[in-house]
């Protein structure tokens, strides 16, 4: 694991005795893609996991967040997609993000012309798959290549493959509209006020490293943290290590550096 850059200086976060964090999961994701940081972390701060129910916008699913938890200043953490539904948040309402990390994620919106049309075909193609032969039978061609390498065929795999599979095509068509809608959300990362991780898998193929760079030259006084050893599913595959970069982080919101 890999480390760049202190974790900048922002105003005091006035942050209560027991933060509030906010775990968002990514598409198709559930409570479990957090389940070990979850555990990790709830001795010190009141832990929430988001749900999105079936909303289809990223926009949407950042006001319901803001609804749902009642906390005045949030610690917000979005992997994948819910990277996208922090960062909204932190558009719809920056005065109560007192600190922002996204993992294995991204902040461009669909590309125009025939990128975008591939995405959105791919993605299209994946719920065909769903609505004919399953959830489950989507997930293992969804998730192969999102994982590392050596996950495949292993219990953990079948726990990815599970958690996608208790969702429904329904949901699942909700999501790929919110994606394939998201907006651009780089404005708001180079207007950030707040503490910011940038957390990735070394192996991740679906948003690389590469892209997490160029997140943290944007952003002065941000931390990078490359994790060895996993693919696109961080929280899961090197719980440990996110476990404890996100302790860091949220020590340092909690201290007002």
């Amino acid at each position: 694991m890999k480390e760049q850059g202190p974790v900048m200086n922002p105003p005091a976060t006035d942050l209560p005795v027991r933060p509030t964090l906010v775990l968002l999961p990514g598409l198709l994701c559930d409570d479990a893609v957090w389940a070990d940081q979850r555990a990790a972390l709830r001795a010190r701060y009141d832990v929430v996991v988001g749900d999105y129910g079936r909303l289809d916008r990223i926009d949407a699913m950042a006001r319901h967040m803001l609804r749902t938890v009642a906390a005045p200043r949030l610690l917000l953490a979005g992997h994948s997609m819910g990277g996208r539904v922090a960062l909204e948040m932190v558009r719809q309402a920056p005065e109560r993000v007192a600190g922002l990390a996204l993992l294995d994620t991204g902040t461009a919106p669909r590309p125009a012309g025939p990128a975008g049309e591939e995405e959105r075909q791919g993605r299209l193609a994946l719920l065909a798959l769903a609505r004919a032969d399953g959830m489950a039978a989507m997930a293992r061609r969804w998730a192969a290549p999102m994982v590392h390498p050596d996950v495949a065929g292993t219990p953990l795999f079948e726990r990815i493959v599970a958690m996608v599979a208790r969702s429904d095509p329904h949901r699942f068509a909700a999501q790929i509209e919110a994606l394939l809608h998201r907006p651009d959300a780089q404005p708001v990362l180079q207007g950030l006020r707040c503490p910011l991780l940038l957390l990735c898998g070394r192996q991740d193929v679906w948003s690389p490293p590469e892209r997490h760079e160029a997140m943290h030259a944007a952003v002065p006084g941000s931390m990078l943290c490359l994790v060895d050893a996993s693919g696109h599913m961080s929280p899961m595959e090197q719980p440990e290590a996110v476990s404890a970069a996100l302790a860091r982080w949220a020590g340092a919101c909690a201290h007002g550096r």
